[in-house]
């Protein structure tokens, strides 16, 4: 064999690897970026805001899949597990904590909606809390 012919051979085996080293980083990034999005997805469906990406990175967008629909159906179990003592206190029919159940029932109701949205939740949660609060110390004082 003379140089030339082994140095064809060599730029060849090259190309080979460099062919497969190509697909294999390909096909690693798309598993990534699927992973990514699905952690993305699982964020904002469990804590009701979009994940932001590191600094560096300046985009990531991707279409929603359809798996949120079942977590937004889960979602109103999760209001049903609160505990809702007002109704016995209707039975009294205090106006103010009557006021204040309509307007927790309300609050509640855009809560929920924010999260089905992704909307940010800390100022309605903020809200229900002192509502919440309220009503505690209208029942107490009675």
């Amino acid at each position: 064999m003379n140089i030339i012919s082994e140095y064809q051979k060599w730029k060849q085996q090259g190309e080979d690897l460099r062919v497969q080293a190509k697909q294999a980083m390909e096909t690693r990034f798309r598993e990534l970026l699927l992973e990514a999005v699905r952690i993305a997805e699982e964020y904002r469906a469990d804590f009701g805001a979009p994940l932001k990406p590191p600094p560096g990175v300046t985009s990531f967008r991707y279409k929603a899949s359809g798996k949120l629909k079942p977590k937004k159906t889960e979602k109103p179990k999760i209001a049903a597990k609160d505990p809702k003592p007002p109704p016995k206190a209707i039975e009294k029919v205090n106006p103010k904590v009557a006021g204040l159940q309509k307007r927790l029932a309300a609050a509640l109701q855009k809560l929920e909606q924010a999260k089905a949205s992704g909307a940010p939740t800390k100022n309605l949660e903020d809200r229900i809390y002192e509502i919440e609060d309220a009503i505690r110390l209208s029942t107490q004082a009675s």
